[in-house]
């Protein structure tokens, strides 16, 4: 069994949390290489399966990306997670159709492609803070938050953005700030490790590069039963996911379930890897 794990022009080799999958998965019979996923030397039907790790770099490729989802579909080879899965996630908008079967998600509008755009008039009356990121992003690519008195400077700054990006305006939480966002693993459906991660002061921004403390958590029970609920909204094989999420007042807010490319936080829980290892070789295996 071949299996491409796919990654970036950043990261050839892997992140190195991710590394030690390959021999992991080597004495399960699978055959794992790391594979750039936009090399056109790859003859990406020489693998059997490609898994989906560290394409971190998709969202500033969006036209390069689709095209190339749009042939991985074509060609029929299988990929972890399912094709049609990445196709839905990449873009966020996948967000309200989860909304509308009763997940509470951070307050969000969304804003379709315009020539026209004024947050003025889409912002709520009771939203003093909030965020602005473009639909098809990740790492707080094109991600500000302002104050309700600079909507009409945020609607100028972003009016060329939207005349070809969809666009989530959301209500800032300062709970972000405070008690930081939780993000919760799961390795074929089962969780297995949950991690808070909070700002440094002053910063909205959770990622580590941006200074972010990452730290292991033991989740509260009814808020695991709340995630697990949205991971159980998804019929298809998930090899992993990860939901991250406020906790206000005692109840989960999602913010994003990430399908495509997630940190897994390994390095923080090591012995997570052979979870994952074994699930992949599940999903491999077993269809």
């Amino acid at each position: 069994m071949k299996l491409a794990i796919l990654t970036c022009e950043r990261l050839p080799e892997l992140l190195p949390s991710d590394k030690p999958l390959i021999s992991m998965l080597a004495k399960k019979g699978i055959q794992a290489t790391p594979a750039i996923w936009n090399d056109k030397t790859i003859d990406w039907k020489g693998f059997d399966a490609l898994l989906f790790r560290n394409t971190w770099d998709y969202y500033l490729l969006e036209t390069e990306f689709n095209h190339w989802l749009s042939q991985i579909q074509s060609s029929g080879i299988k990929t972890l997670n399912p094709i049609e899965t990445i196709q839905k996630n990449k873009h966020k908008f996948y967000l309200s159709e989860l909304e509308a079967i009763g997940i509470k998600i951070i307050p969000t509008r969304f804003i379709n492609q315009t020539n026209k755009l004024n947050l003025s008039v889409i912002l709520p009356s009771n939203w003093e803070k909030a965020v602005v990121k473009p639909a098809f992003s990740a790492g707080s690519y094109l991600t500000e938050v302002f104050d309700r008195e600079n909507v009409n400077e945020i609607s100028k700054k972003y009016a060329p953005i939207a005349q070809t990006k969809e666009l989530l305006l959301q209500e800032f939480i300062p709970e972000v700030e405070t008690h930081g966002e939780t993000s919760f693993i799961f390795f074929d459906k089962k969780f297995s490790h949950a991690v808070n991660k909070k700002p440094v002061k002053g910063d909205f921004r959770v990622q580590v590069q941006y200074g972010g403390e990452y730290t292991l958590v033991n989740p509260e029970k009814n808020i695991l039963n709340t995630v697990e609920g949205i991971i159980s909204t998804y019929h298809e094989p998930l090899v992993y996911a990860r939901v991250d999420g406020i906790i206000i007042d005692g109840a989960f807010y999602l913010m994003e379930v990430e399908l495509i490319e997630p940190d897994l936080y390994f390095s923080i829980k090591p012995s997570a890897l052979t979870t994952f290892a074994s699930a992949i070789a599940k999903n491999l295996f077993n269809t």
